[in-house]
């Protein structure tokens, strides 16, 4: 999805982005074909630079190496004990059941399953899941939060998201056996 970025440069957003800890690969495409500007982008946090008019094809296969590099990327499919969680159908399979998910929940689980066993803020939960320049209401995440221990409940794992009073939430899959 392109969105035109009003009022602040892409070496700002992306530097933001690195500083709120986002980890996702970063492709940076603009008119600034320099080699300082370059520098400036790759040094803000952009993992690559493609400069425009683009070649759709270059832009595929870059998009498919950065893919190859993302050290928790494993094709389309994230897995985390037995849980798998099918990013290219929005579904959570365990042990053979098939859970479909909204597309938040969609996106709070996978925030989960990328940063497993570390108490996550609510804060940090906000910025993942909600769009940029929206707010969610005051009780939206803890809301969230239940409706995924739900469909998890299905799976045998709602026990899997634990509250972490005054912190935020982890995600505790069982120590294998």
């Amino acid at each position: 999805m392109a969105t035109a970025i009003p009022r602040i440069s892409g070496v700002s957003l992306c530097q933001q982005y690195r500083a709120a800890g986002k980890t996702a690969p970063v492709l940076m495409i603009t008119a600034k074909d320099a080699t300082p500007d370059k520098v400036i982008g790759l040094d803000a946090g952009a993992d690559d630079y493609l400069v425009k008019p683009i070649d759709i094809v270059e832009f595929m296969a870059r998009v498919r190496a950065l893919r190859r590099r993302s050290p928790l990327w494993q094709g389309d499919t994230l897995c985390l004990a037995d849980l798998e969680l099918h990013l290219d159908r929005l579904i959570l399979e365990r042990q053979g059941a098939i859970v479909s998910l909204s597309s938040q929940e969609f996106q709070l689980l996978e925030y989960f399953m990328r940063h497993p066993k570390q108490v996550l803020t609510r804060n940090q939960i906000e910025q993942a899941v909600w769009e940029w320049g929206s707010e969610p209401e005051s009780n939206s995440i803890t809301v969230l939060v239940r409706k995924l221990r739900q469909r998890l409940q299905t799976l045998a794992a709602a026990h899997w998201i634990e509250t972490v009073y005054g912190m935020g939430y982890r995600l505790n899959p069982p120590e294998p056996s």
